[in-house]
């Protein structure tokens, strides 16, 4: 289970493709995703424009995830990595498939029907954007097992594969979490890998001093996507739900190798980042 059922595509997704836009555009960019700002639209723009009243940093913080998903990507598939399936799970406005294309792997976006029926809907108005780069796997993930869905589609569970979660365990609850975690040890290879990020527990119980904090838990309550799931510590939830390989680091470590740059303002050490295998050697 990834996301709770909406009615209509998720509106942080529509923010976060208009960051990574906004992001792109700059000058000295951290990440690069020419097709996130005609993916967002307007909506997603006016968003994320009411989103930075809360909190600032957001742009970067989205920008960094990117960069740093990214070259995680390109790494595992690379023929060093050697993995050559790569799930985007709750793929949202992802582009990854048609950035980070390389011959011999495959591109599987899972998603609910909502979302992922608005995205090809925009992907097909994209003059050059290669739809056919990625395998379209609509699921409801309260009531269907993601990786059934994922083999109707021709993913093949005893070949490695790197699930990309991004963005999304902060909307759950822990026993979905969970579940997402045990069923990806479970059911695909043991040499296959899980990148997520997630937030730590006080900016989602609410356990904040600072009014920004509290603005924006509130913003994203507001938009029908409340926070639900924070950890400060996941290596033992890890361990629980079958991994032995995990590799964890904040947003701050990410910041300062990807800028050279550290602002404890930015309060980035209140997210993190995780690589979780069962026995892959290599995760970072």
């Amino acid at each position: 289970m990834l996301r709770a059922e909406m009615d209509g595509p998720s509106t942080t997704a529509l923010m976060v493709a208009a960051y990574r836009g906004r992001a792109t555009a700059r000058k000295e960019r951290v990440c690069d995703d020419p097709w996130a700002a005609a993916l967002a639209g307007d909506e997603g723009r006016d968003v994320a424009r009411r989103y930075d009243e809360a909190f600032g940093p957001m742009e970067l913080w989205i920008a960094l995830r990117t960069a740093f998903f990214d070259a995680r990507v390109q790494r595992l598939t690379s023929p060093a990595g050697a993995i050559a399936q790569v799930v985007l799970l709750g793929a949202g406005f992802d582009t990854r498939a048609a950035r980070l294309a390389r011959a011999g792997v495959q591109f599987f976006e899972v998603d609910r029907e909502e979302t992922q029926a608005v995205k090809l809907a925009r992907l097909a108005k994209l003059e050059g954007y290669p739809v056919e780069s990625a395998s379209y796997v609509t699921c409801d993930f309260e009531r269907q097992d993601f990786v059934e869905r994922l083999t109707l589609s021709g993913f093949e569970a005893r070949r490695p594969a790197l699930f990309v979660w991004e963005g999304v365990t902060a909307y759950l609850t822990e026993p979905a979490v969970r579940a997402t975690l045990r069923r990806v040890a479970e059911g695909a290879d043991p040499g296959s890998v899980l990148l997520f990020d997630h937030l730590r527990k006080r900016i989602v119980s609410g356990d904040v001093r600072d009014d920004k904090d509290q603005q924006s838990r509130d913003f994203v309550a507001n938009l029908g996507e409340p926070l639900r799931f924070g950890i400060d510590y996941p290596l033992p939830m890890l361990y629980e739900e079958g991994f032995r390989r995990v590799r964890m680091l904040t947003f701050d470590e990410v910041a300062l190798d990807l800028t050279g740059t550290y602002e404890r303002s930015r309060a980035f050490r209140f997210q993190g980042i995780v690589l979780a295998s069962r026995t892959a050697p290599e995760l970072l």
